[in-house]
């Protein structure tokens, strides 16, 4: 219910390469948690601001600006292993747990607090969340406090587990402590709900002290996301692609080859296809098995319409990696450009299954259908769009729409059981509107 409504509300970012990207991170991340249930939700938010957070039921959501804004991987992962520990040891559950009541009402003041923060309402943010929880948080400041400490220590612990640097932490503070002094009495959103001491810094750097020196690495897609994200907040192409001109002069290493991929990025959006390509040649001789690299370049295809090519190169990577998220989107998406819905159609349908959840997918799914002529599967997958968004009512409508156009009584009874299972979340929800 928490997630349907955050949905609705909040800006949630589509972008299959970065999902693909951080649900890898985190689940590499889970692997060392103390976790027992790790069935997880994850959500972007396109948003500048530096934010992560985790809901009791499994929800993990990543704000596009943390990206951003970590001036490395173990940096930002510092953050997401520091909210995962949070869920694993049931701390908002725990504080709450003494009333029921506190707890609903807390989880209210929670959704409100993130949307607000996702739109950049900062201050209005910091209202709605201290608002919800100020009752509570008085009488349990001090196991706050302990909840913090707690969450730093096994936030680094698995970090460290997972392969990650512990200084990250000790540095991701030191950027968002910079950030606070940039804009004055506005904090990252992070620290609306995490305070931050010149202790804590230290705490963090004494802790990652007491693990042995060694070399840690960045996955080389971290900066390339990087780039992402920085070219996401970028609107003119223009302005972008002399952005990364520029940033490619002035830097070195794995941020001077981030800068590149960027600049590809912004040339393929500016039309400029010859140059993209140029570029993107001797990065895909360098590392051909680069995935990044292949949509990268698919992408340039598909802007040239050169259909047959991309949609060749994507089917061969689906047979090498079944299933894949990006790869599937963007054949997909070429299929869609190429008028060939049908196939598009064939596709997504198989890809909803596995991502049943990805309320994004189901939209650009019925738009498919939508063109294939397919209109029962039309009114079926706007009805899994308004779920997964809250709106019951919607959702059951579409299916009402569809049950006539179904062709044989298997399609007709799961129809039916759709509808009854969308009346009983309805009713969960909503009672009064569902007696």
């Amino acid at each position: 219910a928490w997630l349907m409504q955050f949905r609705r509300q909040a800006p949630i970012l589509s972008d299959p390469i970065m999902q693909d990207y951080i649900e890898s991170t985190i689940y590499r991340l889970v692997q060392s948690s103390q976790l027992k249930e790790r069935r997880l939700e994850i959500v972007l938010v396109n948003s500048k601001s530096i934010n992560a957070f985790a809901v009791p039921g499994g929800v993990v959501g990543v704000h596009n600006g943390l990206i951003l804004a970590a001036r490395t991987e173990s940096q930002m992962t510092s953050v997401l292993g520091h909210e995962l520990a949070h869920l694993s040891q049931r701390h908002f559950s725990r504080q709450q747990e003494a009333s029921q009541k506190n707890q609903k009402m807390a989880m209210v003041g929670m959704l409100a607090g993130l949307v607000a923060a996702a739109a950049g309402g900062g201050d209005a943010g910091i209202a709605a969340i201290a608002g919800s929880q100020a009752a509570a948080q008085d009488a349990s400041l001090r196991y706050s406090r302990q909840y913090e400490q707690e969450a730093d220590r096994l936030g680094m612990q698995n970090n460290v587990a997972a392969g990650f640097d512990p200084r990250g932490s000790a540095g991701m503070f030191e950027v968002m402590q910079a950030e606070s002094r940039k804009y004055g009495s506005r904090p990252p959103e992070f620290l609306l709900t995490h305070p931050l001491t010149e202790r804590r810094i230290a705490d963090a750097r004494n802790r990652a002290g007491q693990y042995p020196i060694r070399m840690y690495e960045d996955s080389p897609k971290f900066q390339l996301m990087r780039a992402r994200v920085e070219l996401s907040f970028i609107e003119d192409p223009v302005a972008a692609v002399a952005h990364f001109r520029k940033k490619r002069k002035e830097t070195r290493g794995t941020e001077a080859v981030a800068a590149q991929y960027g600049l590809i990025l912004a040339l393929t959006n500016n039309g400029e296809f010859a140059e993209a390509r140029k570029l993107l040649k001797p990065m895909r001789d360098f590392k051909p098995a680069s995935l990044t690299y292949a949509l990268a370049e698919t992408e340039i295809d598909l802007q040239e319409e050169r259909f047959d090519e991309a949609i060749r190169k994507l089917k061969r990577g689906l047979e090498i990696m079944p299933g894949n998220h990006p790869v599937t989107i963007q054949l997909g998406k070429t299929y869609f450009k190429a008028g060939r819905y049908t196939d598009a159609d064939k596709l997504l349908s198989a890809h909803a299954k596995v991502k049943p959840t990805n309320a994004t997918l189901w939209y650009w799914l019925a738009e498919v259908q939508g063109l294939a002529g397919n209109t029962l599967g039309v009114h079926q997958s706007r009805a899994e769009y308004f779920f997964l968004n809250g709106s019951m009512p919607e959702a059951i409508g579409q299916l009402e729409l569809a049950l006539p156009l179904a062709r044989d009584n298997v399609t007709v009874e799961r129809i039916r059981n759709r509808m009854a299972f969308f009346r009983a979340v309805g009713r969960a929800l909503d009672p009064v509107s569902y007696t």
